[in-house]
């Protein structure tokens, strides 16, 4: 992965994975890679609220955050997009691991940056609208959204048919709309079809907030975990940029 360049301003946002690094990290290097090339000082990162603690979205507006590969430090700007649904919440982000993977990505590109840190608890169109809105403000961060695609239990050992119908066909849908900056288009496709998305709601208010900005975007790779490891459970995976 090459070293951080000068910042040209051309991406806006990544899509990225935050299972474990051996299941998803190599897909997640793909849009960390283009990152690498137009690299701020400054990342709004979203992702979901697995574990349900807290706000319905929350952020946290200072202190640092450590890793392995040292400290970060949340940027000041935090504090003005405190307001709305976005609250203050310290214990919603306490167990939360899908904002944290990413942070040894952006170090090991190894340039200085700050982080505004943000999880969603509730997903549906409204609350993202909201989000993305107050995000709008924003004019020099770039955006990681961090979601993983469809988690599908099989009942016996898949065949390669099963899981093309049954999780790369799904996650098709919801790629098609995020290339398409679809934000509601998502979200009625994750609702419709029961794609068991995890982190559409960081992913929509990211597209909410560019809205106006964004001009396209690109998927750079796809991949599920049964090909990592074959088993009855398969979880789909994908590196978008948005410019």
């Amino acid at each position: 992965m090459p070293k951080a360049e000068e910042r040209k301003g051309n991406i806006k946002g990544i899509v990225v994975p935050h299972a474990g690094y051996i299941y998803s990290g190599y897909v997640a290097a793909h849009a960390y890679y283009e990152l690498a090339k137009d690299f701020p000082d400054k990342f709004i990162i979203l992702g979901p609220n697995h574990h349900g603690y807290g706000s319905p979205v929350a952020i946290m507006t200072e202190g640092t955050w450590e890793t392995p590969l040292g400290n970060v430090e949340i940027h000041e700007d935090a504090k003005k997009y405190c307001k709305g649904i976005i609250k203050e919440d310290e214990l919603a982000h306490r167990y939360e691991h899908s904002l944290e993977v990413q942070i040894p990505f952006l170090q090991f590109i190894g340039k200085e940056f700050k982080i505004i840190p943000i999880c969603f608890g509730w997903q549906d169109y409204e609350t993202i609208k909201e989000v993305g809105e107050i995000l709008a403000e924003n004019e020099d961060a770039v955006f990681v959204a961090s979601t993983d695609f469809s988690h599908v239990s099989f009942s016996k050992f898949p065949s390669q048919k099963d899981i093309k119908e049954n999780v790369e066909k799904k996650d098709r849908m919801a790629i098609e709309e995020i290339l398409n900056l679809n934000a509601r288009g998502l979200i009625k496709k994750v609702e419709e079809h029961n794609i068991t998305m995890c982190g559409y709601g960081a992913v929509g208010a990211m597209l909410e907030a560019l809205k106006g900005k964004a001009k396209k975007a690109r998927l750079l790779k796809y991949a599920t975990s049964y090909e990592v490891e074959p088993s009855t459970y398969c979880v789909g995976y994908a590196a978008i940029i948005i410019e």
